[in-house]
């Protein structure tokens, strides 16, 4: 049964970027209308969206932000090295979480994992915070069935703010709520590694996202409280939320479309460099059940994909799903934006002279 989007699900916590979860109620004709829409269901009369500000989550972002801006200042100024080397590696660990795990894993299903990869994606996942799996997948799935309308819970076209930190400051569009009720997380009800971190998270999350993180670098290598909150937590965490959201705003916005000049989502190098491979947006929003989220075929931009081809090899990820070539290139005549140029093949710029004047070409051409 799809959950009730004006719920939460059996079993899950009030995590803290939720905003107030009770129903809306009817307003005055003369309230705002958010983009000019009315808003029905079965279970109220009529009534038009106006939005409302969550302060709780106002200042909690607030606070993360000056205190990150303060860890970076700590990062170069007073903190050893080895607990600048600690929060990179968890942010690398957290970033997983997201990419490899609440993403392609679980919103997607575009491979499968065996249980010791699915306990690894779930630990690293909380040390992320970025809410559940299962509120994560379920609000990720709702952005590619409805992506860039008001049923988009980070909708683009409500402007880079909004897609990028707003949507977390501010209570969910109702249509969000309403068409909600229609996502299938069936797959997800199923999983037992799912269910546990849901049922623990308010256990589990200050410790793997504060607690270890903070007192790792205090009591392994001597350094000071300070440093460690305000650099191994506070700006890891910070900068790991938003490399995240980057994805819902720039990759939205800015970068080419090779795939489909019709969709916003774009190929965005920046972004797939900061958060490990997901910036190919424009591939992804046309193909979200490939495993690699790109058609890339190293791992210099996609770590990520890296990461699953690993644990593929000693065969802890299988039924990786990807797109044939014959595919892409279809898509591409058909309605690319033309600056797709055959990436990772003949056509590539970064092969080498020597690779190009060696190669064998069977059955040259003798036109041209």
């Amino acid at each position: 049964m799809a959950p009730n989007m004006t719920k939460r699900p059996v079993g899950a916590p009030s995590v803290l970027f939720n905003e107030d979860d009770s129903e809306p109620s009817v307003v005055d004709e003369g309230n705002q209308i958010a983009e000019g829409e009315t808003v029905e269901n079965n279970k109220y009369k009529p009534y038009r969206y106006q939005r409302q500000i969550v302060w709780r989550n106002v200042a909690l972002f607030v606070y993360l932000h000056i205190a990150a801006l303060y860890g970076a200042y700590l990062m170069f100024a007073s903190a050893k090295i080895a607990t600048s080397i600690w929060a990179i590696l968890l942010y690398q660990m957290s970033g997983l979480g997201i990419t490899a795990g609440a993403h392609r894993l679980w919103a997607h299903r575009s491979y499968k994992g065996k249980l010791p990869l699915r306990i690894i994606l779930m630990i690293f996942n909380t040390i992320a915070f970025e809410n559940h799996i299962y509120e994560w997948a379920r609000d990720h799935r709702m952005h590619h069935k409805y992506s860039e309308t008001n049923a988009d819970p980070h909708n683009a076209k409500r402007g880079f703010f909004f897609s990028h930190v707003g949507w977390l400051l501010c209570r969910k569009h109702p249509e969000i709520k309403e068409k909600g009720r229609g996502i299938d997380m069936s797959d997800l009800d199923r999983d037992p590694v799912v269910a546990f971190q849901m049922t623990y998270y308010l256990l589990l999350m200050p410790v793997l996202c504060f607690l270890i993180p903070t007192c790792v670098p205090v009591f392994m290598w001597g350094e000071t409280w300070s440093n460690s909150w305000f650099v191994a937590t506070m700006f890891r965490y910070t900068f790991t939320l938003n490399m995240t959201w980057l994805v819902n705003s720039a990759a939205h916005m800015w970068g080419d479309r090779p795939y489909d000049k019709f969709i916003n989502p774009s190929e965005n190098i920046g972004v797939a460099i900061g958060a490990l491979g997901e910036g190919w947006h424009n591939y992804h929003h046309v193909f979200p059940w490939d495993y690699k989220a790109a058609e890339l075929g190293n791992y210099r931009a996609n770590l990520t994909t890296g990461f699953i081809d690993f644990f593929s090899k000693i065969g802890w990820a299988y039924d990786l799903k990807t797109v044939s070539m014959d595919m892409i290139r279809k898509r591409v005549d058909r309605t690319g934006d033309g600056t797709h140029s055959s990436v990772w093949g003949w056509e590539d710029k970064e092969l080498s002279p020597e690779d190009r004047e060696e190669a064998v070409i069977i059955n040259r051409s003798l036109v041209g």
